[in-house]
């Protein structure tokens, strides 16, 4: 009975289930149990909901029944303060010149505008914190112009700036000398040059390096903000200093949004070398100074970038269809564009294998150089200095003084005749102190130089020096009492193996070839693989590499050459009016025929006239040039008149006799003849210059004529100044003595050597006397590195130069320098510095864009534009007074420094330093810089390595 019941139950509910699952589907499980879920939640969530509310109600019955009623003073203040609207009223004045005030005031409004506005205005529409900000920034504004206006800046301006200057430049030199040693053969990159400066740097300032503020942006960035957070403590109130709100934007401000800007700007290479062109943009390219910069390029990326433009242009010129005389200027313009790509791939093939690319290195491997009469050598500065260190080095020095001794006792005693004939016309007697002082100076030179007590002694006959000794015994010393004597000594100069001949076959007479710009470099005419280079020699003082080269042609009687003028004109050039002559040339040889014009200017007639008449003195009584004349309306007649006189000229120039009687001549007429721009030699000033730097021969001559020249008062102090000229002979024994014959003691360089000090060091400081004037002539003494010269020979230029401007124009060019510097911080000129700010960051009042990148080409195109507008400008007077080679490498190493961002940023920063120590001399901001920079790796290094030195003599003592 129970088993069937079970049975039962079992099999109902088994077909309860199935008729469950037929009717409701599988699923019909999870289907329940999500329902009663969700059941479950509803009434849980209801029951909150319902809890929430009464509570609430609850909580708001409580605050009324209990808390007291607020005041109805603060909504009311409230709404009092929405509708207020105040008046902001700015003072705008700042430095007390309206046309300052207003560009600064335009460069805030502009700051606020395009920094915190652009931001401040999504966050709140209160004016008050704006008006807060333009105050704080006006009160540092205020206080900066108060304490300017307090400092002289002249002794920056004049001294400190160009001591920085040059000192950088000292710095960037030495480590350029340290990359050379290091290994000739592998070049340096610029990472390793960057790492020497530095390490040269600490090792001249001793206290400070620079290197972390300019290689990483992160510290350059902490070092702003320190900075602008000092510059804050001095200029603002304490009040607006203590709100660290307002002092943060201020900081910020400053440190990100201008000067982190503007020194990005002004340490860029490439906006550097745009500012450089821009800055001679009056001055034209000439194609030798192109071509130089070509030739001296070690940098393949600037000589690919001139050959793909020079390719690009070649393809443009040929795609042109023309006819008739254009045909001809096109030719000529691809020719050229041909050769100056040729002249690209020889140099990039050199450096590419390694060849050697050194100018002098080349000259003297292929030998074939011209000469240089050595009477010419001995009248030239740039020469004479070459020469000197030959003939130390062979031990011949002494006859080469004595040589130049006498030619300064000579022109010093004609001077003390002139000048005692001129007193004694005038009733004046000094005859025995007259004679005195020469025989002084005559007598130190006998016993300098051939007695028997002088060491090294000069080596001639006995009898023209026991002639000598018997003459000073007995007679009134002459001018010419040397005459004899040194006659001999110049002949055994001319004539002995030793002196002279073997100079001509040492390196530094190709040195000093390079230096009278006398040495051209190979010209690329081979093969295009560049085995085909050969070397041209020629006295004509430029380097020229064009097609039609006349220089290799010789003065053989096969050649002939016929030239006439056949054409003249009148030319206007900005403003100035001269006449210009044609000049027909014909060169005939056994193969060929050739014809030419080119055109010259009477002023290269002069020129050319005065350089063959210097080098070949019997020429002088030959030929004569036409005088110069001015002429008036373009007369005619005159020009007609000229063109016979110069064509009577070239005739005579150019006749067979003429050029085999001075065979070298040909070299010089050559180049005058050549189709392209005539390169002059010295002009007037050159000239001028070369008899005031040479200290051997003309420097009293040309003191007496400037004595002449000048106003009574001054000549007066010029007269009195050449009576203690006559002990100049045996102060010039004495000089070449200290100089030359004193053993240098072989120990190391110390602290005390001046290349380990700043370029101001050398300065005396008990004599303040045109110390602006001679701190420019130290750092021309530092970019054309003239310490590496001949240090007897510099010394005499550099007193000589310094004593005429002293005694002449000293105070005249002090005056300019220091007038100059007032009108560049005149109100005038600081307001034009602030607009040329506002409108080069904010141009037509819009934040200026970030200037994009220019292309690698273009900007080693304008590298190349730079250097050659640089070497354009240099006047030939300063060549012909240091030498070609050292202007050229003086000026390329000044452009190469100006090549390196760190580098450039290092400059910046120590000028910025120089100006707020002297803004601010009665704080310790040098102090703080050594502080702030005190965290240099350089430095730390610098430190270990002192400590490794002094330990070992501490440890002896």
């Amino acid at each position: 009975m129970l088993t069937e019941a079970s049975l039962s139950i079992w099999g109902w509910g088994s077909l309860g289930i199935v008729l469950f699952l037929i009717t409701f589907g599988p699923f019909v499980i999870f289907y329940l149990t999500f329902y009663i879920l969700c059941f479950v939640g509803g009434g849980l969530v209801v029951t909150l909901l319902f809890g929430k509310t009464n509570s609430e109600k609850y909580l708001e019955q409580c605050e009324h029944s209990f808390l007291p009623p607020t005041s109805t003073g603060v909504p009311k203040c409230l709404e009092e303060m929405k509708r207020e609207a105040r008046t902001i009223k700015i003072d705008r004045r700042l430095t007390g010149a309206n046309i300052i005030d207003e560009p600064l005031q335009q460069v805030i409004q502009f700051s606020l505008r395009d920094y915190v506005q652009y931001w401040y205005y999504t966050l709140s529409d209160d004016e008050s914190f704006l008006l807060e900000i333009r105050q704080t920034l006006q009160n540092a504004l205020i206080q900066f112009a108060t304490r300017s206006k307090e400092i002289d800046w002249q002794p920056y301006f004049t001294t400190r700036i160009v001591d920085d200057f040059g000192t950088h430049l000292r710095v960037f030199r030495k480590a350029q000398q340290k990359i050379t040693e290091k290994d000739d053969q592998v070049k340096g990159t610029a990472e390793d040059l960057v790492d020497t400066f530095f390490e040269v740097e600490v090792e001249m300032e001793k206290e400070v390096c620079r290197d972390l503020v300019c290689t990483s942006p992160k510290d350059e960035e902490g070092f702003l903000r320190d900075l602008c957070e000092v510059l804050l403590y001095l200029l603002l109130p304490p009040g607006d200093f203590q709100n660290k709100i307002m002092r943060y934007f201020v900081r910020e401000i400053l440190a990100r949004g201008i000067l982190l800007p503007l020194i990005n700007q002004l340490s860029d290479p490439d906006y550097i070398n745009q500012y450089v062109i821009w800055m001679i943009r009056d001055s034209n390219c000439n194609y030798e100074a192109f071509m130089n910069i070509i030739k001296l390029s070690d940098n393949i990326g600037e000589l690919e970038a001139v050959r793909d433009k020079a390719a690009e242009e070649l393809q443009y010129l040929r795609s042109l269809d023309t006819a008739g005389d254009d045909i001809n200027t096109i030719k000529n313009q691809i020719n050229s564009l041909l050769f100056v790509k040729k002249v690209c791939d020889s140099r990039i093939q050199r450096l590419q294998s390694g060849k050697e690319i050194n100018t002098v290195k080349l000259a003297a491997n292929f030998g074939k150089l011209c000469t240089v009469p050595l009477d010419s050598i001995l009248v030239d500065n740039v020469a004479l200095q070459f020469f000197m260190d030959y003939m130390q080095q062979t031990g011949g020095q002494a006859h080469l003084f004595f040589w130049m001794t006498v030619e300064g006792y000579r022109v010093t005693a004609q001077q003390q005749l002139e000048v005692l004939l001129s007193r004694q016309r005038d009733g004046k007697h000094q005859t025995n102190q007259t004679k005195g002082l020469l025989r002084a100076a005559a007598v130190g030179i006998y016993e300098q130089y051939l007695s028997e007590k002088a060491s090294p002694r000069v080596t001639v006959d006995d009898y023209l020096v026991a002639k000598l000794a018997d003459t000073l015994n007995h007679e009134d010393p002459t001018p010419e009492i040397f005459d004899d004597i040194q006659r001999k000594v110049y002949e055994l100069m001319l004539r002995d193996e030793r002196f002279y001949p073997s100079f001509r076959q040492n390196a530094l007479y190709v040195r000093m070839l390079a230096e009278l710009d006398m040495l051209k470099d190979p010209s690329f005419r081979g093969s295009d693989d560049g085995d085909g280079e050969s070397f041209n020699g020629s006295p004509t003082g430029s380097i020229n590499l064009s097609l039609d080269d006349l220089s290799n042609v010789s003065s053989d009687d096969s050649v002939q050459l016929h030239a006439y003028i056949s054409d003249t004109g009148v030319c206007n050039d900005h403003g100035k009016t001269y006449a210009l002559y044609a000049i027909t040339v014909h060169r005939r040889n056994l193969n060929s025929e050739e014809m030419w014009k080119t055109y010259r200017r009477y002023s290269d007639f002069h020129d050319f006239h005065m350089r063959i008449t210097e080098q070949f003195e019997s020429l002088s009584s030959i030929l004569k040039l036409p005088g110069k004349k001015t002429f008036n309306n373009m007369d005619r007649d005159f020009l007609e008149k000229r063109k016979k006189d110069l064509n009577a000229y070239l005739q005579l120039l150019l006749a067979p006799e003429m050029m085999k009687a001075s065979p070298a001549l040909a070299h010089y007429v050559y180049d005058f003849l050549e189709n392209k721009a005539y390169s002059k030699g010295k002009g007037d000033f050159a000239r001028k210059m070369d008899t005031f730097v040479n200290p051997l021969r003309n420097s009293m001559r040309n003191v007496s004529n400037a004595v002449k020249s000048l106003p009574d008062s001054l000549a007066e102090g010029m007269t009195k100044m050449s009576d203690n000229m006559g002990k100049m002979s045996e102060r010039l024994g004495q000089d070449i003595k200290q100089s030359f014959f004193k053993v240098p003691p072989l120990i190391p360089k110390t602290d005390s050597d001046p290349e380990h000090r700043r370029v101001s060091a050398q300065l005396d400081d008990n004599v303040d006397d045109n110390i602006p004037l001679r701190v420019m002539l130290l750092l021309m003494d530092e970019v054309f590195d003239l310490k590496e010269r001949n240090q007897w020979l510099r010394r005499n230029i550099k007193n000589l130069l310094q004593q005429l401007i002293r005694a002449t124009y000293g105070d005249t060019i002090n005056r300019k320098i220091v007038d100059h510097v007032d009108w560049m911080t005149s109100p005038e000129q600081v307001a034009d510095s602030v607009k040329r700010f506002r409108d080069a960051f904010w141009p037509n009042g819009i934040l200026a864009e970030a200037v994009p990148c220019r292309d690698k080409s273009i900007r080693m195109r304008t590298r190349v534009a730079g250097k050659t507008k640089l070497l354009a400008i240099m006047p030939d007077e300063l060549k012909h007074i240091i030498g070609a080679e050292t202007t050229r490498k003086g000026i390329l190493r000044v452009f190469e420094m100006f090549q390196h961002n760190q580098l450039n940023r290092r400059m910046v920063y120590v000028f910025l330093e120089g100006f707020l120590e002297t803004l601010f001399p009665q704080y310790k901001f040098r102090e703080l810089f050594n502080k702030l920079h005190s965290r240099s790796k350089q430095m730390q290094k610098y430190k270990q390595k002192l400590q490794t030195t002094q330990a070992p003599s501490l440890q002896k003592r």
